[in-house]
């Protein structure tokens, strides 16, 4: 998601729930947003720290690369590259932004990966959804690396409580303590782990609906018919308040084999 100034709006709350209902959200491009919501970026700069790993790879693999929009940022990829994904309309946005990079884009990306043992010595991933620890140890060679930018606990939950009501058990999902934990249980070592929590503004509700279709594990089978009173409530709120604030989580583990 831009960081972009605020976008004020005397539309309806009719016409901001259509409008939004109605944008793709194939990818993993949150432009959509930009002026409607913003977010704080980790300090630690992602981006640029994957891309320096990846010029010096010899081998790498992105798991989940969504549309591929972040791996094909990268300004080098390594003589061997390849990447993950099991959303069809992903695996179609990602094979063209990186079939003339020389990157394959392979699916699916739950066990067993599509890939020998030791296959790679460089192995990335951007906000995955599920971490297959085991399987990322499996095909790392030995002294290869993992390299990667996770969401972590209760990001967002400002947002998904107020659809959902109070979500004590699963604020503890995708603790980084946790995930490094189960680094460790997989045979690899982590040298570094980071954590931060991130504002983030939504300053119309069309941003909520759209933010909810792209993000769908946040409310799981969010539709606007099924949350329609709440998201009154929040146009509202939204309104009155001139934003509504959430805190995103985000962690960054080095880990090697």
């Amino acid at each position: 998601m831009s960081q972009g100034t605020p976008e004020r709006t005397s539309r309806s709350f009719e016409e901001l729930v259509a409008e939004a209902e109605s944008a793709s959200v194939d990818g993993w491009d949150f432009s959509w947003l930009d002026g409607r919501a913003t977010e704080q970026r980790p300090s630690w700069g992602y981006q640029r720290l994957m891309g320096e790993r990846l010029g010096g790879a010899g081998a790498a693999l992105d798991i989940q690369t969504g549309g591929g929009e972040v791996l094909a940022a990268a300004p080098t990829l390594p003589p061997v590259m390849a990447a993950t994904e099991s959303w069809p309309p992903n695996v179609t946005k990602a094979t063209a932004l990186l079939r003339p990079r020389g990157v394959v884009v392979a699916d699916p990306d739950e066990p067993p990966l599509p890939f020998a043992d030791s296959a790679f010595d460089l192995v990335t991933s951007r906000h995955p959804a599920t971490v297959w620890w085991a399987e990322i140890a499996r095909v790392l060679e030995p002294g290869g690396t993992y390299f990667a930018q996770h969401v972590g606990h209760a990001s967002v939950f400002e947002l998904v409580e107020f659809f959902l009501g109070p979500q004590p058990q699963a604020r503890r999902g995708r603790h980084y303590e946790d995930e490094s934990a189960d680094a460790i249980s997989a045979g690899l070592t982590v040298v570094d782990l980071r954590f931060e929590r991130l504002r983030m503004e939504f300053f119309d509700i069309g941003a909520v609906v759209y933010f909810l279709r792209k993000v769908i594990w946040m409310v799981p089978g969010f539709t606007v018919a099924q949350y329609l009173d709440r998201l009154r409530e929040l146009d509202q709120q939204i309104r009155r308040d001139g934003s509504f604030v959430a805190y995103s989580s985000r962690f960054l583990i080095e880990a090697r084999k």
